[in-house]
Formats: structure tokens, sequence, C-alpha cells
């Protein structure tokens, strides 16, 4: 199933959180990255059919989400907020989303579910007992019961360890390799390149980039980077750096060096050089534009 976004926008009263997006979202599992109120959420529950788009057009497979109920029962959705009802085990949780959407057999499609999510141990406890990884887990296990063409996950890494991460990983990629079509949202690029084959990044509500994770990891790296140099000479470094090819501006500053380099690594391997040729020692050298904030605003300048 193809997820079809045509100039989507999506506002409140005045607020845009979605603006004029255009995407196209086939089987496998794609990523969609972007810093914390970039307007994944906003887009993941139009592609669900929980909100209309403003302006645009949004199918699956040709048909609209919105007040298609034929649609919700092809869809699984993870919202990133706890959607369960704590008083519950695993178990019943899983097996209630199941009778909601009328299966012949809830039970047995809720303990299939439950165990492709390895919680059977857990099933019996209520809710209130898990930890946030196992919330996650049953809360996809839920999405699962009904065997969806489309999975949808806002955030579902948050709150799990290692091990249990590596197994939601192993099973997305599972899924998604079987043809389903699933869009998981992530703030972290290591999360969306594990998985993803196609990458898209959205920042405050606009498309800032989309294609493969080398393409998206290139864009990334490829950008302007600062760094806040401390030396036993200062002065000297700067006068040495200057020229070299990566390094685009100096400033001698109160408390160092701001360098401004145009290839990060180039520049690591560099200013190590420069400092033993000169016989100066390196006391700090900290990259100061790291956040993924001023990462994602090169993406949108761009």
């Amino acid at each position: 199933m193809t997820i079809e976004l045509r100039n989507v926008s999506r506002w409140y009263g005045n607020v845009v959180a979605v603006n004029d997006i255009t995407m196209s979202i086939g089987p496998g599992v794609t990523g969609l990255l972007g810093p914390n109120g970039a307007g994944k959420s906003t887009i993941m529950h139009m592609i669900a059919g929980f909100l209309p788009p403003s302006r645009g057009e949004l199918t699956l497979d040709g048909e609209h989400s919105w007040h298609n109920p034929a649609i919700y029962r092809r869809i699984g959705l993870v919202p990133e907020r706890d959607s369960v009802y704590a008083f519950l085990t695993g178990e019943a949780f899983v097996t209630a989303t199941a009778k909601l959407q009328g299966l012949a057999d809830p039970a047995a499609a809720a303990a299939r579910s439950i165990a492709m999510l390895d919680m059977a141990d857990a099933a019996g406890r209520k809710i209130s007992t898990y930890s946030k990884g196992m919330r996650q887990r049953i809360k996809v296990a839920a999405s699962l019961v009904h065997d969806p063409e489309i999975l949808v996950l806002d955030e579902p890494f948050n709150g799990m360890d290692p091990r249990q991460r590596l197994h939601m990983m192993d099973l997305l990629d599972k899924l998604g390799s079987e043809g389903r079509t699933i869009l998981f949202s992530s703030h972290i690029l290591e999360e969306v390149e594990r998985l993803s084959g196609t990458i898209q990044v959205v920042v405050a509500g606009r498309l800032a980039a989309s294609g493969d994770f080398r393409a998206i990891r290139r864009l990334m790296t490829s950008r302007p980077h600062v760094f806040t140099v401390r030396s036993s000479d200062d002065r000297l470094l700067a006068g040495s750096m200057i020229g070299r090819p990566m390094v685009t501006a100096v400033e001698l500053t109160g408390k160092g060096l701001q360098v401004r380099t145009s290839d990060y690594g180039a520049f690591c391997r560099d200013i190590a050089v420069l400092a033993r040729d000169n016989g100066i020692r390196l006391r700090e050298v900290l990259p100061t534009d790291e956040s993924l904030e001023s990462v994602f605003a090169y993406l949108v300048a761009d």
C-alpha cells in the first residue's frame, strides 16, 4: 500500500503544524526524522485518519483516510502518548483491540501478536506494573493484532532498553521485508539509519530533505561546522590555520578560537598535525553547533 501526500498542510488556528508537504511512502520501512515539534505526529495522525488536511490531498492507495472506516482496518497506529488502560492486563488490552477490529478469534489473534513482541511472560500482569519499554511493546502488539498493511509508529523506541530496541528493530525490518508499509518517527538519526531504506526529514512543518540514509547523512556531515579550540598558544595556532582548505574562518576570542570549517573529519585530523608541527598543546577541541536543532536548521536553509 502506498501513502501519498500532495501539497498537504494542517493548521490549528494561526499555528501551521504542517506546511505544504509532498511525499510518497511505499512498502518497506520509512523513517520520519525531525526535532520535537516538527509536525511528525500531525502527519501521522492525518495518515491514520484522526485529522483531515487543512489543504492538499492525502491518500492511501488512492483512498482518503479521513472518515473512511474501511481504511482504518488496514492501518495499525502506535501513538507516542500512552493510550492504554493501566488497570487492564496486557492480554486483556490486546484482546479488546482484536474484538474492536471484529476478528473471528480475538484471543488467538492477541496471543500471536503478544508472542511476536516477546511479551507472553508479562501478558497476565496489569499494564500499571509495566516499564515504559514494556508499555511501548504492548501498544505495538495491539496495533499488529489485526495484521494491518500499514503500520504507523510515533517514537516507538522511547523508553526501551537496548535489548528491547534491537528486538523491535528486527521485527520492523522483518515486517517491512514482507511488503508492509511501515512509517516510524524519531528525532535520532541513528535509529532511522538502522532501519530505513528511505528517510523523510521534517523541520518546522516543512519537508527539509528526502532520500536514502546515505544521502541524508552526507547532507548533515557536509554542512559548515563551528569548533571552539583552546591551546597553549591560540594566536600561533590561528595563524597556522589561516589558508587551510577546510577552514573558512578563524576568530580569536577571550575563550580561545572559534573556527568554522567545511569538513568535520578533515579538520579534526588536520588540527592535530598542525599542533604537533608547531609545538602547541591542544587543551580543548569542542564542536559548538552539534545539536540536532542546528543540523535540521541547516537542512531547511539548504
